[in-house]
This record gives structure tokens, sequence and C-alpha cells, in this order.
């Protein structure tokens, strides 16, 4: 497989001592040497990003990996969608008007679940709702897909990582099973990525960034996967990083985003990555697995 075969390389260059494994976690997860395609925000080219029809969008489409966002409420209910604020995906302008900057935080889980996130995607989406983490998961359940999950904006909602993990506990996405192949928490904070990994070890972890290379080796102790955007990497990079082991004795992985075209996707998977974000899911699977 291509990740060990170019961190041998990378490892011989840097003077570092590796463990070496046959395959990375992410290819093992997959039957072929193709980079695994996530579906960003569920196949947000074709359906309104992180609702419940993204999702079934991508299952439809064939894609068994989808990407979410989560954020609180004023009254601690856990909420999928990227923004901070409603204003973008959401009619809250309208249906709460004067509220400005409409922030999630400011609103509680029964005003949220009045808002139409769909509309502003097509008419055909017209009536989806902000889902419920909860309701997500469900959902991410019953279609037998797997889940990266990022943690956004940890800094205005102090203590959300215990309650992520909290509730994926109680809807069984703590399992072993869950945990061996099907589920990767991530985040732009390395703080957050620090305490999920210490909270609950078992859990795959991501920090989303692409950190200097002499800082991998701490990276390495909490996160699985250096997430970066595709506009920061390189194939020597992608080598540095899976020249070494993460937390849970395997290579590190990199899966890099958001790639919407064949050429770019093409590229990134040269570099030897071990997966691409993607919001054209289908784009990336026809160029790099056709």
């Amino acid at each position: 497989m291509h990740v060990r075969a170019v961190a041998t390389a990378t490892t011989a260059l840097m003077g570092a001592t590796v463990l070496f494994l046959p395959t990375s976690h992410a290819q093992a997860a997959d039957t072929s040497d193709s980079p695994v395609v996530v579906a960003h925000r569920g196949a947000s080219a074709y359906a309104p990003e992180n609702t419940l029809a993204a999702v079934d969008k991508a299952a439809e489409m064939g894609f068994r990996w989808v990407e979410n966002d989560v954020q609180r409420t004023k009254d601690g209910e856990l909420v999928v969608l990227h923004d901070a604020s409603l204003a973008r995906t959401t009619n809250v302008e309208q249906v709460y008007p004067g509220r400005a900057p409409w922030n999630v935080r400011d609103f509680t889980a029964a005003q949220v679940a009045r808002l139409d996130a769909g509309s502003w995607f097509g008419s055909r989406y017209k009536g989806a709702r902000v889902p419920t983490l909860k309701q997500y998961m469900n959902r991410v359940s019953h279609n037998h897909q797997k889940l990266v999950l990022e943690i956004k904006n940890p800094d205005l909602y102090p203590g959300i990582e215990r309650e992520t993990l909290k509730l994926l506990s109680n809807e069984g996405w703590l399992s072993p099973a869950h945990l061996k192949n099907s589920l990767v928490v991530q985040s732009f904070s390395a703080d957050t990525v620090r305490t999920v990994h210490r909270l609950r070890p078992g859990v795959k972890t991501a920090f989303l960034g692409t950190p200097a290379i002499t800082d991998l080796p701490e990276y390495a102790t909490f996160a699985d996967q250096i997430n970066s955007s595709y506009t920061t990497i390189s194939r020597s990079y992608v080598a540095a990083i899976q020249a070494f082991d993460g937390p849970h004795g395997r290579p590190l992985e990199i899966l890099t985003w958001t790639v919407d075209d064949a050429a770019g996707a093409r590229r990134v998977a040269g570099y030897g990555v071990d997966g691409i974000i993607t919001n054209k899911p289908d784009v990336v699977r026809d160029a790099t697995q056709g």
C-alpha cells in the first residue's frame, strides 16, 4: 500500500524510527488503494448541507462516509449546522427579525426546529429542518453510514466535547464496533481534540489544519489524523504525516478537504492521501476509482 512505502522514504530522510504496519486504518476500511471518499456535510452539492436530506442523498449515491458539524443551542441541545449563525442556511431572519446576528447559541432548540433549512438550496427541499445531533445519528445509523464529526467553535460552547461524547455513547456510537471503523471526531481546536482523546481514548480523532512537520510528534500523541486543506499540502507533507504513528499505534492518516473537481482529486490522490472530503463525492469517486 502507498502509505507505508511513502512513509519509509520519509523516515529515511527524517531519521525517525517508525513502527511499520501493513496498511493504514482508512485504507483497511476500503476495498481498494484509492482514497476513501467522504461526503462533506452530506452530499452537499446536491442537497442542503448538514440536513437529513444530504445524508440520504449521499447514501443514495453509494457513499458510506459523511461529514457533519456540531453546534449547541441556548438550552443545551446539540444540533448539526456549520456556521455559528443560522442566517446563511435557514430563514431565521424572516422568522425572528431583529435578532441579529442570529447565532445558534442565542436560540432554543424549539426555536431552531421551526426554521426552514432547505429552501435556500432549492424549492424541492422546502421544510427541511436543522437536525439535532441525535436525529442525525439515527439517520446515519439507519443508512449504515460512517461519520466524520466536527466539533465547531468549542470556545463558544464550554463542555461541548463531553456532551458530544455522551450523546454518541447514548446512541451506541462508542461501541467497539463503531470505534473500530465508523467514527472520527475532529476539530480545528487542538485543545478540543486533546480533550476528546483524554475523555474517550478509544475514539479516533483528527486535527483540522496543517501543522509544521516539526510539531507532528506532539500531534501524534492525541490525533490519529491530520486533516488539511488541499491548498496547503504536498506529496512530501503527506509522506511526513504518514511517517508517524498516532496514539493508537497506527500510522497517522490525512483526509484532505474540500476537493470538488476531477483534476484536484487526481492530484491529491497522487500525493497519497488516505481520504478526500468533498461536496461532490461522485466526481471524486469517478476521478480516483474509475
